[in-house]
C-alpha cells in the first residue's frame, strides 16, 4: 500500500511516543501524539510514521482517519496526519502543529483532491 492510499482511510496507529513525552535524542517535548501503523514498511526501512492531531493527552493506541501526508522533498520519511474521525485541520495548522520536528525538512502536504 502506497502512502496516498490511506488518505481517506480510518487507520489503528499505535503511540511510541505519546503526547508530552521527550524525544529520547533530541531532547525536546512531543507536543502531539506520535506513533506508526504497525506491520508497515516507508520508504526510511521503518514503519510509516504518523502525527495524531486533535487528541491533548497521551494515548497508546488510537483509531483516527488520516487527512493529509507531510510529503518531506529533503528525506524519505513521509508521515501521516490522522485526526478523530470526522475532524479536519487547515495546512496552515497541520504545518504549526508538526513544525516542532517538520521545521528541519521541506515538505509539502498532500490531501485527496
Amino acid at each position: 500500500m502506497k502512502n496516498k492510499d490511506y488518505l481517506g482511510k480510518i487507520i489503528k496507529v499505535k503511540m511510541d511516543r505519546p503526547f508530552g513525552t521527550k524525544h529520547p535524542k533530541h531532547g525536546f517535548i512531543y507536543p502531539v501524539n506520535y506513533g506508526y501503523i504497525p506491520n508497515t514498511i516507508s520508504d526510511d526501512g521503518e514503519e510509516i510514521d504518523v502525527y495524531l492531531l486533535g487528541v491533548f493527552e497521551p494515548v497508546k493506541e488510537y483509531e483516527g482517519e488520516c487527512i493529509a501526508i507531510i510529503h518531506r522533498t529533503n528525506d524519505n520519511d513521509d508521515k501521516l496526519v490522522v485526526v478523530p474521525i470526522g475532524k479536519n485541520y487547515s495546512n496552515d495548522a497541520i504545518n504549526a502543529l508538526t513544525e516542532f520536528q517538520e521545521q528541519y525538512f521541506e515538505h509539502i502536504i498532500i490531501r485527496n483532491e
